[in-house]
């Protein structure tokens, strides 16, 4: 039922109004009416659990009664809210409005998480709350705000996935750990996903402290016990002993090694003044029209650079299998499959949001922050990834038999 506050009222609580911080400064208005309102509700609310008003005389067969009020401090939008909560003898009383043990009103922890998300650390957090809000929080205050989240993010690590995703990228970020007193180096790693609409979606993040193939098959299993039983393209960027496990849970799975990772990691072993010329002749293999042809420009390459350069020529043949699955597609799907530069962007964020933290304190830490930074950022991710009609038709040509009966 919608309330109408009459006129007469405003009028007397504006009375003595002179300037917007009477309204919305520390002791102003707003404030003061929130706190009186939620007083007068707990009030409220205990009159309905007894049974009987405070002015009243309890009744013979109520053995409960009002014991006075405790003082709690709440955080608000409006500041700190000094309330009054009605106690009864029993102990009994559980207030719906503000529940035991709350010390927050309105929005404020959210608030509180809506910052961290966005990278912000703990005196930053502080410094804005103080400043926006008067209101002085502790780093416990903080953490434990924060700390609530980590329920949410086991279950969206652990949730149900799609049967099938056409393309899944998986890559890496390092960031630096307090472990067991000593700072380490550990790597996130992430997938991220093509769903059958189009649509990014992360699929998971996990950390290891030796990567290697028996990790990714621990991963490779996860995915499958979450419900995925299908990928039609996997690109990676070399991974350790990825590319064997991901075979032996996704048999049918195409791998395609990152061409602009393969390009980057050929070019440190040229000299600077050499790297455009080593870069173009490149290009002409992964130019190519076809895989044949790709085939051909490497030849080509090894013989003009093979006696300076020896490394590149003999790992770009050694991977040639992983680094030529694009090639048996069109260029406008060649575009979506041969980089992984959709999840570098993600990290890239990653990277900007962790960038005020030199340590973290466990990898749950992490985990929490970029689960959190997932929210902001995958809000964008209403639309599909540029010429996915036209991969999608070319999948469902190509994968008849695996596609999934609803797509």
């Amino acid at each position: 039922m919608k309330t109408q506050i009459q006129d007469e009222i405003i009028d007397q609580l504006l009375a003595n109004y002179r300037k917007p911080e009477d309204l919305t400064g520390p002791d102003g208005l707003f404030r003061q009416l929130k706190a009186r309102l939620i007083n007068r509700v707990l009030d409220a609310e205990l009159t309905t659990h007894l049974g009987f008003d405070k002015n009243q005389r309890p009744p013979e067969e109520k053995s409960n009664a009002r014991n006075g009020h405790s003082s709690k401090t709440l955080r608000s939008d409006e500041g700190e809210l000094p309330i009054r909560v009605p106690r009864d003898r029993k102990g009994e009383f559980e207030p719906s409005l503000i529940p035991k043990h709350q010390r927050h009103f309105d929005g404020f922890d959210d608030c509180i998480v809506s910052l961290y998300s966005r990278g912000l650390g703990v005196r930053e957090i502080q410094e804005h709350l103080k400043e926006i809000y008067q209101v002085d929080v502790s780093a416990t205050l903080i953490s434990n705000a924060t700390e609530a989240v980590f329920e949410e993010v086991n279950a969206w690590r652990h949730r149900c996935l799609d049967p099938v995703y056409p393309i899944v990228w998986f890559d890496a970020i390092v960031v630096k750990i307090r472990q067991d007193g000593k700072v380490t180096n550990r790597a996130v790693y992430i997938a991220l996903a093509v769903n059958m609409q189009g649509v990014k979606e992360v699929l998971g993040m996990w950390s290891s402290e030796n990567e290697g193939a028996t990790f990714w098959l621990n991963v490779a299993t996860e995915l499958k016990n979450r419900g995925l039983s299908d990928i039609f393209i996997c690109c990676i960027d070399g991974l350790s002993g990825f590319a064997k496990a991901l075979k032996s849970a996704f048999p049918e799975t195409r791998v395609q090694r990152c061409i602009v990772h393969q390009v980057r990691n050929s070019l440190k072993y040229v000299s600077y003044k050499n790297r455009k010329e080593v870069a173009d002749a490149l290009k002409l293999i992964y130019n190519a029209p076809t895989a044949e042809a790709g085939w051909t420009a490497l030849q080509n390459f090894r013989a003009l650079y093979d006696s300076r350069f020896p490394a590149i020529g003999r790992n770009w043949e050694a991977a040639w299998d992983e680094l030529s699955t694009f090639f048996g597609y069109p260029p406008e799907i060649r575009k979506i499959i041969y980089t992984t530069n959709a999840i570098e962007s993600l990290n890239s964020s990653f990277r900007k949001i962790s960038r005020h933290r030199n340590l973290f304190p466990s990898v749950d830490s992490v985990f929490k922050l970029f689960y959190l930074s997932l929210k902001n950022i995958s809000r964008k991710w209403t639309k599909p990834v540029p010429n996915w009609h036209d991969a999608l038709n070319r999948f469902i040509i190509e994968f008849a038999e695996r596609m999934p009966t609803s797509h």
